[in-house]
């Protein structure tokens, strides 16, 4: 169980990063709407979800996204703090092991959520899904970053 929240968090962590990446690196300007629309679509595709699982779950999950922006946003500018400064490290270190204890407990209760309206098997689907779509995109940009050098 907690190799699976580390595996959730990690994909949290990268789809957060892949946004900045993606953001820096393309050409056009990035749409975080056609991204979410992007991935929305994909979920849907490789977890097979029927249009009224889909229909009671994305509502839930953007929810989700939205509470954990917030706390990715924070962990972000914490990780600008000055390294001379071990005070400030500190306070720094345990308010992003805070973050990821509020992002875990953000997790969990939606999963509980996402039960609600679909069985775990699909659930597991669609964050097998999120997970691959969320590598193709750092793949994606990383290729831009490669061919723009």
């Amino acid at each position: 169980m907690m190799k699976e929240m580390e595996k959730i968090l990690l994909m949290c962590i990268m789809a957060v990063m892949t946004l900045g990446v993606v953001a820096q690196n393309r050409q056009k300007p990035f749409d975080p709407e056609r991204f979410q629309n992007d991935l929305e679509r994909f979920i849907t595709q490789k977890a097979g979800l029927t249009q009224a699982q889909a229909t009671r779950f994305f509502p839930l999950y953007r929810e989700m996204q939205r509470k954990q922006r917030t706390l990715f946003n924070e962990m972000r500018q914490l990780r600008n703090v000055n390294a001379n400064d071990d005070d400030a490290c500190e306070r720094a270190i345990r308010r992003m092991d805070n973050i990821d204890l509020q992002i875990r407990k953000i997790q969990k209760d939606y999963h509980q959520k996402f039960f609600s309206v679909m069985p775990a098997g699909k659930v597991m689907e669609v964050l097998r899904a999120e997970d691959q779509f969320h590598r193709q995109a750092f793949k994606r940009a990383a290729g831009h970053e490669r061919g723009r050098k």
